[in-house]
């Protein structure tokens, strides 16, 4: 989740979220943090020899179902992103990172952040 106290910076705690398909683990770090106005840049890593994998990233509000946000390979974005994300959501990918950057953090962009990995046809995740 991301706040931002009066006089402070925008942080956000970002759940871990695994999702396990045989060998396939994703990783988040714990929390990541921005100033109203700047960049926020969230990391989900791929466990080892799954670099041509992508992943889902997903936005979860307070008392609501997940919303997906768009897919990420290494080469960026995977298809269209979900209806209604900005401009400012971007993706990209490194390696086994795939990441989902935010520009211009507005207080509405105070959720949970989730990634998710493809294998198949399959999307499978689940909440650690």
């Amino acid at each position: 989740q991301c706040w931002a106290p009066p006089g402070s910076d925008f942080h956000c705690d970002v759940s871990v979220f695994t999702g396990s398909f045989s060998q396939l683990v994703l990783t988040q770090p714990p929390s990541a943090s921005a100033s109203l106005g700047q960049t926020a840049k969230l990391t989900c890593t791929l466990s080892s020899g799954y670099n041509s994998y992508w992943v889902a990233w997903y936005q979860q509000s307070p008392g609501k179902s997940p919303r997906f946000v768009m897919r990420v390979g290494t080469s960026g974005i995977v298809g269209s992103k979900g209806d209604g994300i900005p401009d400012r959501f971007s993706g990209s990918g490194s390696g086994l990172d795939r990441y989902l950057t935010i520009q211009n953090i507005q207080e509405e962009d105070e959720n949970v952040y989730y990634c998710g990995a493809n294998y198949g046809t399959v999307t499978q995740a689940e909440r650690k």
